[in-house]
């Protein structure tokens, strides 16, 4: 579910890297939105990143 239906961005996995050095597991995840697209005339729900919707946004003007 947490994957952004557009570009397909979800979730990565990476480490906390303090001054010690010490690494300890971490997750990054991605800003996702449900929002409603117009596709082919009909309005859809869709979960999107935020870099789509800022992208859909500019191309729909």
């Amino acid at each position: 579910m947490a994957k952004c239906a557009n570009c397909g961005k979800a979730t990565t996995f990476g480490q906390n890297r303090p001054w010690s050095k010490k690494a300890t597991k971490r997750t990054f995840k991605p800003n996702l939105q449900k929002v409603s697209v117009l596709e082919q005339g009909k309005t859809v729900k869709k979960t999107l990143c935020t870099r789509c919707i800022r992208t859909m946004v500019k191309t729909a003007a």
